[in-house]
C-alpha cells in the first residue's frame, strides 16, 4: 500500500491514513447540510411496543408487511426475482424491543473488517478482509444531506478534474410521486466515500429508514464476497444493478464523460452521468429517472 510502510490491519487505522491524506472529517451518520428539508439527526418515527414478543409482521408497527431480514441478518428480496426495492424500516431508538432485535441491522454499524487501499488507476478504494455472505449489510454511504439547489451549486463549481461524490437517490412511491435524497460526503463523510464504481458491482444500495424519513443509504452484498475483494457499487443506483433500455440510451448521450476503469466484461467505458444535476435553471422531471 502506497500510503504507509506497514499496512494497517483495522478500518480505524486505514481511515486515519485516508483522513490525513485527504483532510476529511469523519461522521458515521448523515449530517444536516444546506437546503435540506429535514434534519437527519431528528427522531420523528414512533417506536414499537414489542416487549414480551419478538418483532414480527402483524404485531410490530415497524414491520407492517413482512420481515426485512432473515435469521442470518441477510436482506430479503435481494434476488433477481424482485421487481423493485421493498421499503425497509428498522426498529428505532424509541422502540421497546431489545438491542438484539433482528430488525436492527444497519444501525449496528460495521460488522466486517474493511480496508482502505490505493488502487492502480481509481485512487482510493475499499476492500473487505472478511468473507461477506450475499445479503449482509456492509456499510453506509453517509455525508451531508443537501437540498437540490445546493446540489446544483456545488456541481457547477466542479471542474473536469474534480471527483464528484454527490449521489442522488430517487424513490418512486405511488401516484407518480418521487422522494429525493441528495448526499454529499465530499467535506464530511464515512468509509463509504472510498467505494468505487463498477459496471458489475458486488454491493447494492438500499434506502433504510430508522428514526425518520431521511434514509440511510445502506450497501448490502449483492453476492458472496471473498476476502481481499474490492467493494464497489453502481453509481447510477439501478435496482439490482440491472441495466434497462433507458439506461442504455443515456450511455451514448454525447456528454463529456469520465472514463470507467472497473475492468468488468460489461464495462460501459464511462462513469454514470446524471444530467439532471447539471441543469442550472429548473428541477428535473424525476419521473424519467431510474428507479431505486
Amino acid at each position: 500500500m502506497a500510503a504507509s510502510e506497514e499496512e494497517p490491519e483495522t478500518v480505524t487505522e486505514q481511515l486515519d491514513i485516508a483522513r490525513r491524506l485527504e483532510n476529511l472529517p469523519y461522521t458515521p451518520d448523515h449530517v444536516a447540510g444546506p437546503g435540506g428539508d429535514t434534519d437527519p439527526t431528528l427522531i420523528t418515527f414512533p417506536g414499537c411496543v414489542c416487549v414480551k414478543t419478538p418483532c414480527l409482521p402483524g404485531t410490530c408497527s415497524c414491520l407492517r408487511r413482512e420481515k426485512n431480514y432473515d435469521d442470518n441478518l441477510c436482506l430479503r428480496h435481494i434476488g433477481s426475482e424482485a421487481k423493485c426495492a421493498e421499503p425497509v424500516f428498522e426498529c428505532n431508538v424509541l422502540c421497546q424491543c431489545s438491542d438484539h432485535c433482528r430488525n436492527r441491522v444497519v444501525q449496528r454499524g460495521l460488522q466486517f473488517r474493511l480496508q482502505v487501499f490505493k488502487t492502480d488507476r481509481k485512487g482510493w478504494g475499499l476492500r473487505t478482509l472478511d468473507f461477506i455472505p450475499k445479503g449482509r449489510f456492509v456499510c453506509e454511504y453517509a455525508g451531508e444531506v443537501l437540498g437540490f439547489s445546493e446540489v446544483q451549486r456545488r456541481i457547477q463549481l466542479q471542474t473536469i478534474h474534480d471527483s464528484n461524490y454527490i449521489i442522488a437517490v430517487r424513490e418512486h412511491v405511488y401516484n407518480g410521486q418521487v422522494m429525493e435524497t441528495f448526499v454529499d460526503p465530499t467535506s464530511i463523510g464515512n468509509i463509504g466515500r472510498f467505494l468505487n464504481h463498477s459496471c458489475e458491482p458486488n454491493l447494492l444500495m438500499i434506502p433504510v429508514r430508522i428514526n425518520s424519513m431521511v434514509p440511510k443509504l445502506a450497501l448490502f452484498a449483492a453476492k458472496d464476497i471473498v476476502p481481499e475483494e474490492e467493494l464497489s457499487y453502481d453509481y447510477s443506483g439501478r435496482f439490482l444493478n440491472l441495466l434497462d433500455s433507458e439506461d442504455k440510451e443515456r450511455l451514448d448521450n454525447g456528454k463529456l464523460r469520465k472514463p470507467c476503469y472497473c475492468g468488468a466484461e460489461s464495462c460501459a467505458a464511462f462513469l454514470p452521468y446524471d444530467s439532471s444535476l447539471y441543469c442550472p435553471l429548473e428541477k428535473p422531471n424525476t419521473s424519467e429517472e431510474g428507479r431505486v
